[in-house]
């Protein structure tokens, strides 16, 4: 959609230099002032893991409404992969939406809607023939897809996992492995839902991916039955749960289960997707093709966009009028998206992640070995972690992790958490963050890590 000299021009609207600069405390007096506004306008059940207010972002920075310039290694929890506002998803948004900004799919379509299924359904494992539908979040997009393997095999119960993420809706929180805050007090969830154990190396005990899957597929035969199991999903590389990384052969023989009894094999590649671990997606890295894919977060550049892609006769099994909503594909949304994909393409971010990984987990590795609170790095491509323990064990330290971000933030680092137990540091830069920036970043993270590991 973007010409390469419309690209090169849009460049130039808003620079903003890549490098740390504080100018003030953080969060500043401006930041403070807003999360005063926000305590008195906004829901106190809305979340917020920094309290700051930002007013703009490129490459790896974040700029505060104060002039504070922070290194941003969270992409907006893994949305911004080709950075904020992104010249070819600018230029893209802005003709797009002089154009059309909405009328709703299924009322009258517009091509872009088409142009990023047709992406999808190039761009997802394996070479069956494929159809999308898209929506407008994570959630909503596990959500249909949950729908459409129940209206395709004509069963109802669906396996989820131990620390597994899946979203906040009803169906999605009930999905999803974790009571705070995702669960407490917002049940009863959505029924015929079924959770079994999923492969965790660290916390194994030695428990080979082979063994894990044999033991998750003999409960699904034992208490609930193979042949009422409408869907699997998992998330290939699990993200809120703490970046884990299953055993080799574990998803293999979970899909292999699944394709014995006509079990629908969801990859639930939110977080994952989009070039963030080296490939197109995680299920590449472990040679899976699954049934149906679910993508959102990176797709778009930082629009709402999401979209469900699998095997077409799964997607066409849904009668017409079944699949939708008003927003679902929206056209600037799609607009976004292309401009997002043709950057990933154009700077072969693919192997970008790759490099960042490297790097990464080159720098974490040394800080593991050189304290005794790091139990495991882990991940693949530019998605990262550190799991924080209390010294010389694997009891998780929560309270070690906050304060680590705590006072990155006030080093003028944006880092995030994750884990089950709230003690995993997550790193998600955008891709196309300058190694010099990255290291930097790291360089003060790993500074705090010391320091506080030493005074334990």
């Amino acid at each position: 959609m973007t010409s390469p000299e419309s690209v090169e021009s849009s460049s130039a609207l808003s620079p903003i230099e890549q490098s740390l600069d504080l100018v003030t405390e953080v969060p500043g007096p401006r930041s403070q002032e807003l999360m005063a506004r926000r305590a008195s306008a906004v829901s106190g059940g809305v979340g917020a893991t920094h309290p700051l207010f930002v007013t703009r972002g490129g490459g790896g920075i974040l700029e505060d409404v104060d002039g504070n310039r922070l290194i941003d290694l969270g992409s907006g929890i893994a949305v911004t992969t080709v950075g904020n506002s992104a010249p070819a998803v600018v230029q893209n948004v802005q003709q797009q939406v002089e154009l059309l900004t909405h009328t709703c799919f299924m009322v009258t379509g517009y091509e872009p809607y088409l142009q990023v299924c047709e992406k999808l359904n190039e761009l997802t494992p394996g070479g069956h023939e494929k159809k999308s539908a898209l929506f407008n979040s994570g959630a909503e997009a596990v959500e249909n897809a949950i729908k459409i393997a129940r209206h395709y095999t004509g069963r109802s119960a669906v396996v989820a996992f131990e620390h597994g993420y899946h979203g906040r809706t009803n169906l999605t929180a009930g999905l999803t492995g974790k009571a705070m805050p995702f669960k407490k007090g917002f049940g009863p969830f959505a029924p015929e839902i079924y959770r079994v154990a999923s492969s965790y190396p660290l916390r194994d005990g030695g428990r080979d991916g082979h063994t894990a899957a044999a033991d998750a597929i003999s409960r699904m035969q034992v208490e609930i039955g193979a042949d009422q199991i409408a869907a699997i999903i998992i998330e290939p590389i699990q993200g809120e749960g703490g970046f884990i990384v299953p055993a080799d052969g574990f998803l293999n023989d979970l899909a292999q289960f699944a394709k014995d009894n006509g079990i629908v094999f969801i990859a639930d590649e939110v977080q994952s997707g989009f070039a963030r671990t080296g490939t197109w997606f995680a299920s590449e890295q472990f040679d899976l093709v699954p049934d149906l894919i679910t993508t959102a977060k990176g797709i778009a550049g930082g629009l709402p966009l999401a979209g469900v892609t699998g095997r077409a006769e799964i997607m066409d099994a849904v009668h017409v009028g079944g699949l939708g909503g008003t927003y679902g594909g929206n056209p600037v949304a799609c607009a976004a998206a292309l401009g997002s994909i043709q950057t990933m393409v154009e700077q072969d971010l693919r192997q970008r992640a790759v490099e960042l990984g490297e790097l990464m987990v080159s720098q974490l590795q040394e800080l593991a070995d050189q304290t005794d609170v790091i139990a495991e790095v882990r991940g693949r491509g530019a998605m990262v972690a550190v799991e924080i323990v209390e010294p010389g064990t694997l009891t998780p330290d929560p309270a070690l992790t906050k304060e680590i971000l705590t006072r990155a933030l006030s080093a003028g680092v944006v880092v995030l958490s994750a884990g089950s137990y709230g003690n995993v540091l997550r790193f998600l830069p955008p891709l196309v963050i300058s190694d010099d920036l990255l290291h930097e970043g790291l360089n003060i993270v790993t500074g705090i890590v010391t320091e506080l590991a030493g005074a334990r």
